[in-house]
């Protein structure tokens, strides 16, 4: 848990839950947080004690620890964009994520959006990558592209550095605002629906698709920005008041999507709906979604009758199968 990324308080509250949710009778389970500053055991007194990053091990007591399993549960970087998964496939620990090539693709929205596009199963917004070191301009971006805009980083998630742009005046602002965060940026065009969301996890025999989650920013916030996801901004309504075919047709694609992007471990899906064209647009794949208290996988998963606690269970023995 932890990360390099505006997600990593979020992270660590993901990593928490995850860790007090699991038995502990049946699983020895360390808490490692990983820091541009260093990686580090915290342990249950809140000591910091050093990760041997040659082989992932940690030195308890007199005895040193090799893993058996690695959970990530980073947010962002370094942890949703396979830079973790390719360490662990080099060291030869199991982990309960995508493999790195699906964790970078999906990672950038740039890159993945035209991949999406290509299957044919699901629309996608009219968009632009720009990158930090390449020249642009607003003038060039808005002869593409028509207001409202959202501008984004194109790897990253939580709504972090992301800003609905209404008039071409603000764009260049938002474009330096997203930089910030990453070194390419994502300029999308506005599409007016409601936004839904749609987790999908393999076990070793048998395929769950949650139940869809309707996201309704309130309080002044147009969309789902970050404090509408945290601190309260937001009525997330699961499973969601929309018509059965709207919502099984969301679950569809979430289905083929998890399949024809060879994902593994519990993954979110995330839409809008474009009611007045009766059309579906992809917005962004979660490959570690939030497992906070907060979180909208954990509530999809209980509305299907499964605990916290079963469905890392199956995450873990999938993972190790």
């Amino acid at each position: 848990m932890g990360g390099f990324s505006g997600e990593h308080d979020i992270s660590i509250n993901s990593g928490c839950q995850v860790y007090d949710s699991l038995d502990h009778e049946k699983y020895n389970i360390y808490k490692i947080v990983v820091e541009r500053e260093g990686w580090y055991w915290l342990t249950d007194d809140q000591l910091r004690r050093p990760v041997n990053r040659h082989e992932f091990t940690v030195v308890d007591g007199s005895r040193e620890v090799h893993f058996d399993l690695a959970f990530i549960l980073i947010h962002g970087n370094p942890g949703e964009n396979g830079v973790l998964q390719g360490y662990f496939d080099l060291l030869g620990i199991p982990y309960t994520t995508c493999g790195f090539y699906t964790s970078a693709l999906t990672f950038n929205k740039g890159y993945c959006n035209p991949v999406v596009k290509g299957f044919g199963i699901v629309s996608v917004a009219k968009s632009l990558m720009i990158h930090g070191d390449q020249p642009h301009s607003a003038e060039t971006i808005l002869s593409e592209l028509s207001l409202p805009l959202f501008v984004k980083p194109a790897s990253g998630g939580s709504s972090v550095a992301t800003t609905k742009v209404k008039e071409a005046s603000q764009l260049e602002a938002a474009i330096e605002e997203a930089l910030q965060e990453d070194s390419s940026v994502l300029v999308e065009e506005f599409i007016q629906g409601r936004e839904f969301d749609c987790g999908v996890f393999k076990s070793t025999d048998k395929k769950y698709v949650f139940p869809v989650t309707e996201i309704i920013p309130k309080g002044g916030h147009e969309f789902f920005d970050y404090k509408a996801k945290y601190e309260g901004f937001s009525d997330e309504v699961t499973p969601a008041e929309v018509d059965e075919n709207i919502s099984q047709h969301i679950q569809e694609v979430s289905s083929k999507l998890y399949d024809l992007l060879d994902c593994r471990g519990v993954v979110r899906f995330d839409y809008i709906y474009n009611t007045a064209k009766d059309e579906l647009f992809f917005l962004e794949v979660n490959t570690i979604p939030g497992q906070s208290a907060e979180s909208i996988v954990p509530k999809q998963a209980r509305a299907m009758g499964i605990t916290p606690s079963q469905l890392y269970e199956m995450v873990i023995q999938t993972a190790l199968n």
